[in-house]
């Protein structure tokens, strides 16, 4: 069984693919900078053993990461707790992704993966979106070239940086008012958060639809996709899995383009 893992600088996410690149664990934890190797390799094993699965039935393990402080960190957790090397998905691995943006080494890694995992899985042109720390979005064309993309201020970040800087404004949860219009402080707020970025969502890939000069299949990924996306007017799709989905046939591709290197 492969092991996926996606570090993000909010979430690292956890997925277990099967030989039919069924994923059949899914499951994520909050990014710890300071957690030791020890630490990481007990949350991998507690995640395993909740979904009734040993650590001797992974075989293999490939990795994204946007943190590179804690991407060692990770790997050699991985290294100890399954005696496997770790492919990490980033440069000299083949994608099968041409990206003709200024410097195609500045890309993140989870952005590439998300692309890799939206021109196999969705009709082009494509827009994914991937709601994070930082709200990223990706403009694939019709040849399955990336273009670009836009990155954003998260909706976790805006609303941490609006309590910060007031002083009667509380924290809240990211669940949905009774109406838009709110009738106190936290409904306020909580509209304002989800809405706008549901508003921002719509006009951003309006304006590019416009720019590309046709219609798109637009794909949500991302912690807080599920609740800002049913707000859309647009009919975006969300696919809490895609990172997943694309490490894996980042994985299969490389291992077979290796193999037949050898022939």
């Amino acid at each position: 069984m492969l092991l996926a893992v996606d570090i993000g600088n909010t979430n690292i996410v956890f997925g277990c693919v099967d030989e039919n690149d069924n994923i059949i664990i899914s499951e994520r934890i909050s990014t710890n900078h300071n957690a030791t190797s020890a630490e990481y390799a007990s949350l991998i094993r507690n995640i395993l053993e909740m979904d009734n699965f040993r650590c001797s039935d992974i075989d293999s393990a490939v990795m994204s990461s946007v943190v590179p402080s804690v991407t060692n960190t990770v790997k050699t957790a991985i290294h100890k707790l399954f005696g496997v090397e770790v492919m990490i998905a980033g440069p000299g691995v083949k994608t099968g992704l041409n990206i003709l943006i200024d410097n195609p080494r500045q890309l993140g890694s989870d952005q590439v993966v998300d692309a890799v995992a939206g021109i196999n899985k969705y009709p082009v042109p494509l827009i994914i979106v991937d709601m994070g720390t930082a709200t990223t979005v990706s403009v694939i064309d019709k040849n399955k070239n990336y273009l670009g993309g836009l990155i954003i201020t998260g909706m976790g970040v805006s609303a941490d940086a609006l309590i910060s800087k007031t002083a009667q404004l509380p924290k809240f949860d990211f669940e949905l008012p009774p109406d838009i219009i709110g009738k106190n402080t936290i409904d306020c707020m909580k509209s304002g958060a989800l809405y706008s970025n549901a508003c921002a969502l719509d006009g951003i890939t309006d304006r590019i639809e416009e720019e590309l000069g046709e219609k798109c299949t637009i794909v949500a990924t991302g912690g807080l996709s599920s609740a800002v996306v049913p707000l859309c007017k647009k009919n975006i799709i969300i696919d809490k899995n895609l990172l997943i989905k694309g490490l894996t046939i980042i994985y299969r591709n490389t291992i077979a383009y290796h193999k037949n290197k050898k022939r």
